[in-house]
């Protein structure tokens, strides 16, 4: 009896990405806080944090679905 899966390998590996993605994006977005709250961090508001990402984030969404969507090739 033969095993057969929902996707193909190369499925499985896009998801992986995208999971790696979302992974990093929340990664960079962490920290930057103050152990003091009367203490002002610039850090708080970098670029990383605010535009990069929630860009890796998305993008990382958007290679799941893809990965999800993608139609197996003809064995």
């Amino acid at each position: 009896m033969k095993t057969t899966f929902l996707f193909q390998r190369g499925n499985y590996v896009l998801m992986l990405a995208g999971l790696a993605l979302i992974v990093l994006g929340f990664v960079l977005m962490s920290g930057g806080g103050s152990e003091d709250p009367n203490v002002y961090n610039p850090e708080l508001f970098s670029a990383r944090r605010i535009v990069v990402a929630p860009f890796l984030i998305v993008l990382g969404f958007a290679v799941e679905v893809w990965a999800i969507m993608r139609k197996p090739k003809a064995e």
